[in-house]
């Protein structure tokens, strides 16, 4: 597994500037390592909604510290591209995950508040 260190040099090398233009963006995607360090982590931002998510966080563009302009999405996807040598959806996470029955386990509300509680 790559530290967000090294993804980030890995971008200074594509797109010039410094470490500290870039560290931020590849720790986002990499904080779901706090719930398991196991790779199924990435399944939290490691997908083409997760690049479309770290836009929204991060703009769609940053300046690094050498003045160029270089796009978050193209951060993300080299990050993912790294990790995992493709960009997948997360729906296709989510078809290699089993259902289990206790996802879906809890009585509706909407029939809770239609007996009266």
């Amino acid at each position: 597994m790559a530290h967000p260190h090294y993804h980030a040099l890995s971008t200074v090398d594509k797109y010039r500037g410094k470490v500290e233009d870039y560290i931020n963006i590849h720790n986002w995607f990499d904080e779901s390592k706090r719930i398991s360090v196991d790779p199924r982590h990435r399944a939290l931002r490691h997908h083409t909604e997760g690049i479309f998510h770290c836009e929204e966080i991060f703009g769609r563009t940053i300046v690094n510290s050498d003045g160029k302009t270089v796009p978050v999405r193209i951060i993300g996807e080299q990050h993912i591209l790294e990790d995992l040598g493709r960009v997948p959806s997360f729906r296709e996470w989510m078809a290699e995950m089993e259902y289990c029955a206790w996802m879906n386990k809890a009585k509706p509300l909407s029939k809770l508040y239609a007996e009266g509680l």
